[in-house]
């Protein structure tokens, strides 16, 4: 199975697997119902996680039902347990926007909620993260996660984040990052999809961030709380949502 799961992430375009898991994600779900593992953001349980890695691939970590990773499953139980996210109202932007929580998000009353992104089918607004089709001071949160590391000039990218985001508006940027390296890795003269795998980790990827993510933040204007949410959840609570210890969450505010 992983095997085939990587077939399909390396060679079959993001907009058609988007599409095709409408379909097969029920199938697969029925399929693997079972109480080992949960997944916070639908509360459904299964035997077992799908597979999930462009490289390398990591095992129990797909949740069947809403299709949440790791990060996924970290950021929902951050906004749920610390934030007033589902109950106060706020304009929203998503950027690239996640299936696990693009229905969920939607059938919220409290949220005026737009999607955006080049490329992808099931945004409302396609739109240049480098050149955001949105008034200044427009939203009240911006969700921005695993993106940017696929853009070239991201201090561009992360100015425009900053322009629309409202003054005391929240900003959650995921990306992923190698917190052995100091200084992110990118090197602009690679650019084939075998050789970016080889350097970067995925063949789409230009980069790979160090600990100085934040500070690429911070330099554009951002206050960054950096939050190890990780360390506030039980290790019996780790295991059963799948999650992953020590990633960062990079909480911004304006």
């Amino acid at each position: 199975m992983n095997k085939l799961f990587k077939f399909f992430l390396n060679n079959i375009p993001r907009p058609i697997l988007i599409k095709a898991s409408y379909w097969i994600a029920p199938l697969v779900s029925f399929y693997l119902k079972g109480t080992r593992f949960t997944d916070p953001i639908d509360g459904k349980s299964f035997r077992k996680f799908l597979p999930y890695g462009y490289g390398s691939q990591r095992s129990n970590v797909l949740a069947p039902g809403t299709l949440s990773l790791e990060r996924h499953r970290l950021i929902w139980l951050y906004l749920k347990n610390e934030t007033d996210f589902f109950t106060a109202p706020k304009k929203v932007l998503h950027m690239a926007p996640e299936q696990c929580f693009l229905k969920l998000f939607k059938s919220q009353k409290n949220l005026d909620y737009v999607t955006a992104d080049l490329y992808s089918p099931i945004a409302d607004v396609k739109a240049d993260i480098c050149d955001l089709p949105f008034e200044e001071n427009a939203f009240d949160v911006v969700f921005c996660n695993h993106v940017l590391e696929h853009i070239v000039d991201d201090t561009k990218a992360m100015s425009e984040l900053f322009r629309v985001l409202k003054p005391g508006g929240m900003g959650i940027f995921q990306i992923p990052q190698d917190l052995s390296l100091d200084k992110t890795y990118e090197d602009f003269s690679i650019t084939s999809p075998e050789e970016r795998a080889k350097h970067f980790g995925q063949y789409d990827h230009v980069r790979v961030y160090g600990k100085d993510y934040f500070e690429r933040l911070r330099k554009v204007g951002f206050i960054v709380n950096e939050v190890d949410y990780s360390k506030t959840i039980s290790e019996e609570l780790i295991t059963k949502y799948c999650l992953v210890k020590g990633e960062i969450l990079p909480v911004c505010t304006k």
